[in-house]
């Protein structure tokens, strides 16, 4: 099996941050939030990784390549039109069987059942309150028999995820191949959920996987809170002499921190230094400078610098900021 992921998106809605990084190398608890999709799937020991690259892709295969050591392979999609437009550019490549996931978003999920099942077609979804807002699954028989997009009428409340798992990825190409021939798009952008709907009509068997955890790191608010849920999870960092670390945080063993408080729910990247700050809910990039700061519900980016009174702020990497 390979596993399939799309990143050639512009990460607009996580700008500034992402003027200089693609959104899957964007930090959360410690780590590219790549990473942590990844900690979550090479326990299926994956044949290849397969990435659909874009803007600043070779960042993205720069940092895989340096990182893991697993058989991986890199095509661009040149153009944004959309999901299918990125997957159909694999279809010489990726043959057999595949999962495909959208790293722009945290979960928890079992897939050991995959091997098992007989569906053509599984797709990972997760209950929610408000079904208005996403993709939703509609289900009869155990099977899906519908996709509807932001239901205004309660239909279901099984949100798709972004992950998908096809048995046999050419029966994906072609009704992709169909979508593209009925110009079934949005915006001229081709989305996944047309083609698996084309699938349903042609009898192939689709199903849903419920998964309990689903976090979304799409903008600063939602990337704050992901970190707040991965940082329960992770060990307590090493205590530093003339500074407090409240839990649950996060501060690099290669970060410098003096006479300061950091946390709760922080983290601090590697090589960072802050002196003489506070530095509660946020997210701190590596090789960023804090100094004389009280920063909360915070992203401060790759290289920043930041000096001054208490403030809430987003800023990019490299940037400088005296809040006077």
């Amino acid at each position: 099996m390979d596993i399939v992921m799309p990143v050639a998106g512009l990460g607009t809605r996580l700008r500034p941050q992402t003027w200089s990084k693609p959104k899957p190398l964007v930090p959360v608890a410690g780590k590219p939030m790549l990473a942590h999709v990844l900690d979550r799937v090479l326990a299926l020991e994956p044949e290849r990784l397969v990435f659909i690259t874009g803007y600043l892709g070779d960042q993205i295969e720069q940092w895989v390549t340096q990182n893991y050591d697993i058989p991986s392979l890199f095509v661009e999609q040149t153009e944004m039109r959309g999901q299918t437009d990125a997957i159909i550019r694999i279809r010489e490549s990726v043959r057999d069987d595949a999962l495909i996931l959208f790293p722009d978003a945290l979960f928890e999920a079992d897939f050991s059942g995959i091997g098992a099942s007989d569906a053509d077609v599984i797709m990972y979804t997760k209950v929610v309150e408000d079904p208005s807002a996403y993709g939703i699954a509609v289900v009869e028989d155990d099977r899906i028999v519908k996709l509807v997009e932001k239901p205004q009428v309660f239909v279901s409340a099984l949100a798709v995820i972004g992950i998908y798992y096809f048995r046999s990825m050419p029966d994906l190409y072609d009704a992709i191949d169909e979508q593209f021939e009925r110009g079934l798009s949005l915006k001229n952008e081709y989305f996944i959920a047309d083609a698996i709907q084309l699938m349903i009509e042609r009898g192939k068997k689709v199903v849903s996987s419920e998964i309990p955890e689903w976090r979304d790191c799409g903008n600063d608010e939602t990337l704050l809170d992901t970190n707040r849920y991965l940082l329960e999870t992770l060990q307590v960092p090493t205590p530093r002499s003339d500074s407090v670390i409240i839990q649950p945080s996060f501060v690099s063993d290669l970060a410098v921190v003096e006479r300061s408080v950091i946390g709760p729910h922080a983290s601090i990247g590697p090589r960072a230094h802050i002196r003489d700050s506070i530095v509660n809910d946020s997210i701190v990039d590596e090789d960023a400078f804090i100094d004389g700061a009280n920063i909360s519900s915070s992203v401060v980016g790759r290289g920043a610098q930041v000096r001054g009174r208490p403030a809430a702020i987003n800023v990019s990497d490299m940037s400088k900021v005296a809040l006077s």
